[in-house]
């Protein structure tokens, strides 16, 4: 399971907001193992005032937060801003130097999906790898 969120300046995010939905997931889905049909993410464009821009950043930049369960190897996340640095600049002109990624890890049993604690959950997909 895994909860995406984008944060950006609304001049920037909103022309691209399906593109970057395709890039994350496309990563999430090869790296993460996410299932193909999971595709929980949300976009918050911000005003210049409520989006500052750090020095050295331009106006294209870019913070993806994820919120998932634990499990998954160092090499494995590793992997995933690997991924989202190369498309990120290849796809949406957002070089390594504006975008910054955060995972979030929590417990399985942090999380309450469909009625039940996530780690009462049978996933089609494995979390651990």
């Amino acid at each position: 399971m895994a909860q995406i969120k984008v944060y950006g300046r609304d001049t920037v995010l909103r022309p691209l907001r399906e593109a970057l939905s395709d890039v994350v997931h496309a990563a999430a889905v090869d790296v993460l193992g996410l299932p193909e049909t999971k595709r929980f993410h949300r976009f918050f464009p911000m005003s210049a005032e409520d989006f500052p821009v750090p020095e050295g950043r331009s106006e294209r930049y870019t913070i993806v937060e994820i919120l998932m369960f634990e499990g998954r190897e160092t090499a494995t996340k590793k992997a995933f801003y690997q991924r989202l640095f190369r498309d990120f600049e290849r796809e949406l002109a957002i070089g390594p130097v504006d975008l910054e990624i955060v995972i979030v890890e929590t417990p399985r049993h942090d999380w309450g999906i469909r009625g039940q604690a996530g780690d009462e959950l049978t996933l089609s997909y494995r979390v651990e790898q």
